[in-house]
Order: structure tokens, then sequence, then C-alpha cells
């Protein structure tokens, strides 16, 4: 990269920065401790769930009512949150739920299918192929995985050590029995619904009419996962992102930072009076989605920078680090999105540190 090339890069880095529009970090928080209900128009409802027992965050749940039929978006991750959604729904309207979209494959958008189909028979699941395969993958391993840990936990009371051989003092005990009980009950809501697969999938856009009431189903690429589905109501304007979206606090422990940032981009060019983001209260409009955009792509860009400036072939990730440290103003983005709520700071860092572990290792060299 030339001068020229590379101090246009930094000073629209800079404008970036000093464009993000504020919105009120202060009002939520990235630990969600009730159930919450919010009517997003005529027959449009998103469901917020409490964490699980286990501090699990679980996925919103979107139900949209037509004449004719009833779409759920995601099926949330404890069995007995599912139950309770179907519970509302009935309230809500006596027509069927005859599809279920799965944004993604992350468990706790997708655990409750088995609950769905359960309650109605002739259900369609829908996803891209791509969660199907994920889904499929993570699910196997799991259930291997979750008895040999909590075996492992009553092993380690028993002998009154954890894992590294340290002896445990009262207290300690006490808190690794409360874990051993959360962890019992939360295994047991994951026997009570088995993996259900989804049996419907598309690759790029499916639309579904439920009497009066179009949904547009999309996947504009790889983001978050590899097969991100996200809806759109054209008429009422409203979208649903799945995990493209979450709030308060971003979420970047995975996925592909470029080509997510390229689908906020995209969603920011719909016309909508309401986003449902995958975790978090629906926004009335796109400021919130427009600054994690800028926030992405003032790090990526940072990251790209910082390689050309060590040099590609000796560039490591901890220098990289360093290099944003003196570049960006992580402090103003962490209040920006985390506000005053310690518990949402340390989510912001730790979800940074993931955005900026990816973009190094996904950037070209």
């Amino acid at each position: 990269m030339n001068r020229c090339v590379f101090s246009l890069a930094l000073t629209l880095l800079l404008f970036i920065a000093t464009c993000l529009i504020s919105f009120d970090a202060s009002a939520d928080s990235s630990v969600t401790a009730q159930r919450t209900v919010t009517k997003v128009d005529t027959g449009v409802y998103v469901i917020r769930h409490a964490d699980g027992p286990d501090t699990n965050p679980q996925g919103n749940t979107t139900v949209i009512v037509g004449e004719r039929d009833v779409l759920v978006v995601d099926s949330s991750y404890l069995a007995d949150s599912a139950s309770e959604d179907i519970a509302q729904i009935r309230q809500w309207t006596d027509k069927p739920v005859r599809y279920l979209l799965n944004t993604h494959w992350h468990p706790d958008h997708v655990r409750g299918n088995a609950v769905y189909a359960d309650a109605f028979p002739n259900l369609a699941i829908i996803a891209h192929p791509q969660t199907v395969r994920l889904m499929a993958t993570y699910e196997a391993g799991n259930i291997d995985r979750y008895p040999k840990r909590l075996e492992a936990l009553r092993t380690s009371l028993a002998q009154g050590r954890d894992a590294s051989g340290k002896r445990l003092d009262a207290k300690a005990k006490e808190e690794l029995r409360s874990t051993i009980a959360i962890r019992n009950a939360v295994f047991a809501q994951i026997r009570k619904s088995p993996m259900l697969l989804p049996n419907v999938t598309f690759d790029q856009e499916l639309n579904i009419d439920l009497g009066n009431r179009v949904v547009e189903l999309r996947h504009s690429g790889i983001g978050d996962t590899l097969g991100d589905v996200w809806a759109y109501l054209p008429k009422e304007r409203i979208l649903v992102t799945g995990d493209v979206l979450t709030a308060p606090v971003p979420y970047f422990f995975a996925g592909y930072p470029d080509a997510l940032a390229k689908t906020l981009r995209h969603l920011l060019e719909l016309d909508v009076t309401a986003v449902i983001p995958g975790h978090g209260d629906v926004m009335r409009d796109k400021t919130y989605m427009r600054a994690v955009a800028d926030l992405m792509e003032t790090v990526i860009m940072e990251v790209n920078a910082a390689i050309v400036r060590i040099g590609s072939l000796s560039s490591q990730l901890e220098d990289v680090r360093k290099q944003l440290g003196t570049h960006v103003d992580i402090a103003k983005y962490r209040r920006q999105f985390a506000g005053d709520d310690p518990g949402s700071q340390e989510y912001f860092d730790e979800s940074i540190e993931g955005l900026v572990k990816d973009a190094f290792y996904q950037a070209p060299k």
C-alpha cells in the first residue's frame, strides 16, 4: 500500500470514528433476567427470553400471524421456554404454526424445534442448508460432551479438588454443588427436546404467504455463521435479523467480520419501521445497526492497516492488538455500546477481542 492510499485509509478511519450516531446503551444489559413480550404490529410479536439457569442466553422468538397460518422465527434454547411460547401463541390466535424458521445453527435459536413439531404436526422447519449441516455436526458432539462435563464436575466435588488439582474450600464446594444442580436441570431440558433438524431448505430466497401477509426469507451470504437467514415483511417494513444483529452489545465471538459488515450494509438499505435483532429489544430505526456496521468496518480497516505497517509476513495478533489500541478509541465504543453496566462492558471487551482475532486471521496476507 503506498503512502497516499494508506493516508486516505487512515483519514476514512478517523471520519468513521467521529461520525458514529449515539444511542442509549444504559437502558439495557447483556444479561436478560426476565421474559418480555413486545407487540411490534398487528399480529407480529417478539418474545425476549430470560437467560437460561446456566447463564446461556436464549435467542429472541418472533411470531408472525397471517390470515391463514403462523410463522415463528427461532425456537429458543430451553424446552420449557418453547412450551411457554406456544401457550402464548395459542392465546393470540387459533391458527396453526405452519412454519418455523431457524435463522442459524446456534442452539439458543433451535433447540426448541422438537417442542414446536410435537405441538404442530404439519410444521415445516426452514433453514439454509449450511445451518442444517452445522446443527447436525454440533449436536453429535454436544450429546457426548455435556454428560462428560457433568461427570467431571461431580468427580471434582467428590475429590475436593478442581481440574488443576487445587483443593476446594467450603465456599468453592458450595458453588460447585450449585453449578452441578443447574447443569443437571439444563441437561434435563436438552433430553426433553432432542435436536430436530429443519425439513425445508433454500439457498438464497424463499417467500412465504401466510394469508394476506408475505414474509420474505433471504440468505445474503456468510456473516455470523455460514447459513444466516433474515426475514422481512415488505408490507409492514419489519426486519427480523437473527444474530446478524444482536443488542445491546454486538456479538463478535465468532464469524466472518468482513462478510457480516457487508450484510449489515445491505440490510441498512431496506425500508424499515422496526428491526428485531437476534437478542435484545425491538428497534424502531436503523441507528444501532448503522453503529454496529461502523464499528466493524473501523476495526477491520485498522487491523488490515496494522498488518501492512508491521509487514504481512511478520505481523502477529498481539502486535496488531497493541496498534489497534493506539489508533482506535475502544473505550469510546465501550461507552457507546455498554454504557455503565459492568457486565455489558466485560461482554463488549470479550466480543471486541473476538472481532479483532477473526479479522486478523481472515485478513488477506
